[in-house]
């Protein structure tokens, strides 16, 4: 099911009577969700993206702009009359209830020729359950279950109506470690399986990024870049997306343009063909750090990491704006914290300026913005 949202609006009044500020969650949203694809909501706290989510379920209406399932506008439309699975991150299950009761609530719900017969609602339960693989537990309680467990089932309660649409709240936020692994794969597993339009919402981008088809960075409600995750990665528009994407985050730098080279501080680092003399920030992909005697920037190292295949050089230099400067290097290079400095050459590809005012990005040599046409 395609879903579409055009110029999609969401202001709430403000909470304090004498400013009388309105705060606008989400502002003129447009975006279409292709059929049968996952789609992450990806950003900070207040961005705008469970907003969104809730407004495509019909919890809340838009201020202003229309949502479109298929041909059909579903803006006006009820929440139970929408088609939607909605899975909430504090899972929602009933305590009274077995697994197989959570699970067939939604159908002994339905009225008039949508009420099913109690043996296909039975049947449609298992065939849910079996999908996210508690089968085994469905005569158990929700306080017999894991928490792993009890999102499972709240997920099963979600796909048993078969619906148009799966929306996902963070859904994974309450988890450990391991079972965050261990369950995002499960919910793209399921989502190839069945096919189903799903859209998820979370702040962590390593979650977005690894089960995402396209992912949406907002930003105090406003779209700040859509793509596939790897293209919005290599390729990020703004400072915002490019420091809120990537583990390690991206090193930033204040550098100058002048006469066709990058200076950081007073090291010409590389060469910027097509960039005008300007100051810039400079992100700096952890990756991008090549080791060499005779690299031309010069830091000064603090600790050396060693993580198994690579290791973590962390350094500083004077015009970094972070703390440290991050550096992932192939373990094969020698590297020891009792050097004093350590010399790079820096891979162009993962280097990005941005514009020193608007925080835009500036393009140079074979740097060009990605497709996103084919997604």
């Amino acid at each position: 099911m395609k879903v579409e949202l055009q110029n999609l609006t969401k202001i709430f009044p403000s909470r304090s009577k004498k400013q009388g500020e309105e705060v606008v969650a989400v502002n003129n949203f447009t975006f279409a969700i292709p059929d049968g694809k996952l789609v992450g909501l990806l950003g900070p706290s207040g961005c705008g993206k469970s907003t969104t989510l809730y407004m495509i379920s019909g919890l809340q209406k838009p201020s202003s702009g229309k949502i479109f399932f298929g041909d059909e506008d579903v803006t006006d439309l009820a929440p139970e009359s929408r088609g939607i699975g909605l899975v909430f991150q504090n899972y929602a299950l009933y305590p009274h209830m077995t697994v197989k009761q959570n699970i067939m609530f939604p159908l002994q719900n339905l009225k008039g020729e949508d009420r099913l017969p109690k043996e296909v609602m039975i049947e449609r339960a298992y065939e849910a359950a079996k999908l996210v693989q508690i089968d085994e537990l469905m005569d158990r309680k929700p306080s017999e279950l894991s928490g792993g467990q009890q999102q499972r089932v709240a997920i099963a309660r979600a796909l048993v109506k078969m619906p148009r649409v799966l929306l996902l709240d963070e859904p994974l936020s309450n988890l450990d470690a391991r079972l965050r692994l261990q369950t995002r794969e499960e919910i793209r597993r399921i989502q190839k399986e069945t096919g189903i339009t799903t859209v998820f919402v979370t702040h962590d981008q390593e979650e977005a990024m690894s089960i995402s088809d396209i992912i949406v960075v907002m930003k105090l409600g406003v779209v700040q870049q859509i793509g596939k995750p790897q293209e919005v990665y290599d390729d990020p528009k703004n400072l915002f997306v490019a420091k809120f994407l990537g583990t390690p985050p991206i090193n930033v730098f204040e550098g100058k343009v002048s006469g066709g080279k990058l200076y950081l501080g007073e090291d010409a680092v590389l060469d910027v063909p097509g960039v005008s003399d300007r100051a810039v920030y400079v992100g700096i992909r952890p990756e991008a750090f090549i080791p060499m005697s005779d690299g031309p920037l010069q830091c000064e190292i603090s600790n050396v990491e060693v993580m198994g295949r690579d290791v973590s050089v962390v350094s500083k230099h004077v015009a970094s704006i972070n703390p440290f400067v991050r550096s992932i290097v192939d373990a094969d290079n020698k590297i020891s914290v009792s050097d004093e400095f350590v010399r790079f050459y820096l891979k162009p590809h993962k280097v990005f300026l941005f514009d020193k005012e608007t925080e835009q990005r500036l393009y140079f040599g074979n740097q060009k913005p990605a497709s996103i046409e084919e997604m």
